[in-house]
């Protein structure tokens, strides 16, 4: 299997709702020493929105009491007065839900609490004796939380097991998810159980528990070549369908694709010839059962030999350990929670808080973790409601006024080119590259560093806008309404708003103290 070709970026954008430069990072020149008071800042801003956006919000029959806004200069506090001027504040302090937005606080904290070194090392151990590259007993791999344990890095990591002298199994291989105490969300978070953003995290989490069904055409045969990754022991697919002229709009509803039975696979009717090549990642209907098929599959497709089983259990206290295997490091981990919105990456990441303390990763210990954590980082700032870690959840819930002050103190703090590299570049990468679709001609366009959300009645966006004038905004803007989705513009015009900063920020009044 080619690295070249590597089906799993496109997945872990899937997963999702969807190094700085001297010219175009983020970085903060003075460290930020006083707490941003966001509460008095939203109190002595006017709360008129821009003409554009209110225009907007009206013709998608939406109040504007449905928008929560704050848009601030950095650094956070003016050296005159220790006060924030405050270009723009409406509704700050209102609790909302601002969906994927909420990804903010789980990165941010892991930076703080993890480090951005931080590895996650996947263990594998033996229980009985090698001789001759036949282990007499099993093989345990136990997982560690890592995010992304892909394809080609666990095919390395069997790879390396061989290596170490082990090509025979004459035992279980025994896979070890322990780490982490969470269990099956018993049913998925919407209507559409099969897309990859609703997979839930896992101790031992393979490939995202997803696969990935590749469609080539082969005009000359009158055909299309189908064929999936990661290879599952026992799962059957439909090896090719016929081509069609239909539109591509469409194309997978026309292949009729039947995924009521995990290890029968069946497409049923076309491929539009104008597609082209194209992938449909898929959430494995049985996700139980995922990492055990992939794992008796890649075993003996790197050679291996097995004569017992693939199974769940625990690592023996008396086993020995063959090797470890790291992950990437968490700076790189958070590039795709961040630009590509990765839902199950940010719930292993958010797990991680509380299994690094040394005992099993449970949301709840989680939520404790990172409510200490806010308390002491963020005093007196209104505390963010965290479900799993995610977004993707109808509890979590946070004010503008508190995503001002995480995205403050991170641009602030030591981390703050790692953090800033995480998120999408307005027009150019990740969730935020339609922008250069919505707005080609405007300053926005790889001048702004963002988070996205997206739910039913749910868009957002917080991240950093360089102005025009040079000065630097945080961002946070979200809509929650039914009909949020058609006032999304409305989301646009405040981040040009920002670029184009032909007034200064407000001052603070003079009366008020901070």
């Amino acid at each position: 299997m080619r690295a070249a070709r590597n089906p799993w970026f496109k997945l872990v954008h899937a997963l999702g709702l969807a190094a700085l430069t001297n010219t175009g990072g983020l970085v903060a020149a003075t460290p930020a020493t006083e707490r941003w008071d966001s509460s008095s800042a939203s109190a002595r801003a006017s709360a008129d929105l821009p003409p554009g956006v209110l225009k907007t919000l009206r013709q998608a029959q939406v109040p504007a009491s449905a928008l929560s806004v704050v848009i601030a200069p950095l650094p956070a506090r003016s050296k005159a007065t220790g006060e924030t001027p405050v270009r723009l504040a409406h509704q700050a302090d209102t609790s909302v839900n601002p969906a994927s937005v909420m990804k903010l606080f789980t990165t941010y904290a892991g930076l703080s609490l993890l480090g951005p070194e931080h590895l996650w090392r996947t263990r594998v151990y033996a229980d009985g004796p090698v001789r001759d590259g036949v282990l007499q007993g099993n093989l345990i791999v136990r997982g560690s939380g890592d995010p992304k344990l892909v394809v080609e890095r666990l095919q390395d990591l069997l790879t390396q097991v061989q290596a170490a002298g082990v090509r025979e199994v004459r035992g279980d291989i025994v896979l070890d998810r322990s780490v982490f105490d969470v269990r099956e969300r018993s049913e998925p978070f919407d209507d559409e159980p099969l897309r990859p953003y609703n997979v839930g995290p896992d101790g031992l989490l393979l490939n995202f528990k997803a696969v990935v069904y590749k469609f080539t055409p082969d005009p000359a045969k009158g055909h299309v070549q189908v064929q999936h990754e990661p290879p599952l022991a026992g799962l059957k697919v439909t090896p090719q369908l016929p081509l069609s002229s239909a539109p591509c709009s469409d194309w997978r509803r026309q292949l009729q694709a039947d995924f009521s039975q995990a290890l029968q696979v069946r497409f049923a009717g076309s491929y539009p010839a104008s597609c082209g090549e194209r992938e449909w990642p898929v959430a494995y209907p049985e996700p139980h059962q995922y990492a055990p098929l992939v794992m008796q599959a890649m075993w003996r497709g790197v050679g291996g030999q097995l004569t017992g089983q693939v199974r769940y259990g625990a690592r023996p206290a008396q086993a020995r350990l063959l090797l470890e295997a790291p992950s990437l490091p968490l700076s790189e981990v958070i590039k795709d929670i961040n630009k590509l919105s990765n839902n199950v990456m940010a719930q292993q990441l958010y797990l991680s808080l509380s299994s690094e303390l040394g005992a099993p990763g449970r949301f709840e210990a989680s939520r404790v973790r990172l409510s200490q954590w806010w308390r002491h980082e963020f005093p007196g700032q209104p505390e963010p409601v965290l479900d799993n870690g995610s977004g993707l959840s109808r509890t979590e819930r946070s004010t503008a006024q508190a995503l001002t002050a995480l995205l403050q103190k991170a641009h602030a703090g030591p981390h703050a080119p790692i953090f800033v590299d995480s998120l999408a570049v307005a027009g150019v990468d990740g969730t935020a590259v339609r922008l250069k679709d919505r707005l080609p001609n405007s300053p926005v366009i790889g001048n702004a560093w963002l988070k996205t959300g997206s739910l039913r009645d749910v868009a957002s966006v917080a991240g950093y806008v360089q102005g025009q004038s040079g000065q630097r905004y945080t961002l946070v803007a979200v809509l929650h309404h039914p009909q949020a989705h058609q006032a999304r513009a409305a989301l646009d015009q405040l981040l040009e708003w920002t670029a184009r900063d032909t007034t200064s920020p407000r001052k603070p009044s003079p009366e008020r103290s901070p």
